[in-house]
């Protein structure tokens, strides 16, 4: 599959090195220098390109989107119709600056990034865990202990491919529900937001009351 990354920091260049150890094509695009990227590139063994974000979201046949929450009104819309798009921002005000939708709880971030990015389907997940947990918790197929991770969305299709990727990678997929409901389950301050929990375990905080 090829599967382009907008923003390579921390989470989105570990994705980046996920994806192309399961053998897919993997896109990389930030805001600056393609040409910049050249580090994580040699990462990719091969499998990997440096684009730029617009480039990145018209071939890429799985988005994912890893920059910081302030800039998602920034994304490229073109090319994006019909597509997933996984959203792995988490609204932070002292970084990102106040939101009244945000702060008043009246919208989650990712029914904001889906509004921006309205033709695309987007699924949240990958927000939850800290990056290098990220890095270094996967397990192989057959794993005794393998740690969930939490995705939301509202469209069946999008959902399953997100969680064929979080498997295919060593982790274990948990539904938190659609983008409004799953989103407020998945967002800083939430019982599950760093929490390294096993599926079972996972599926029983998001399921509290």
């Amino acid at each position: 599959m090829q599967i382009s990354v907008i923003g390579t920091g921390h989470i989105g260049g570990t994705l980046a090195r996920h994806f192309a150890s399961a053998e897919h094509h993997v896109a990389v695009a930030h805001s600056g220098d393609p040409a910049d990227l050249g580090p994580l590139l040699d990462d990719l063994r091969g499998c990997g390109q440096a684009v730029s974000p617009a480039e990145a979201a018209r071939i890429g046949e799985v988005v994912v989107v890893s920059v910081p929450f302030r800039a998602y009104a920034d994304l490229p819309t073109d090319g994006l119709a019909g597509k997933t798009v996984i959203d792995t921002t988490n609204y932070m005000p002292d970084r990102d600056g106040h939101i009244p939708e945000l702060d008043e709880d009246r919208t989650t971030s990712s029914e904001m990034v889906q509004a921006h990015l309205r033709d695309a389907h987007v699924v949240k997940a990958f927000n939850t865990m800290r990056w290098d947990h990220l890095r270094d918790y996967h397990h192989e197929a057959g794993a005794q202990v393998r740690y969930g991770i939490p995705l939301a969305g509202d469209d069946i299709q999008a959902k399953r491919c997100v969680q064929q990727l979080i498997e295919e990678i060593g982790f274990a997929p948990v539904d938190s529900g659609g983008l409004a409901t799953g989103g407020r389950r998945q967002q800083p301050g939430s019982p599950a937001f760093l929490s390294d929990q096993t599926a079972d375990q996972l599926q029983a905080t998001l399921s509290a009351p």
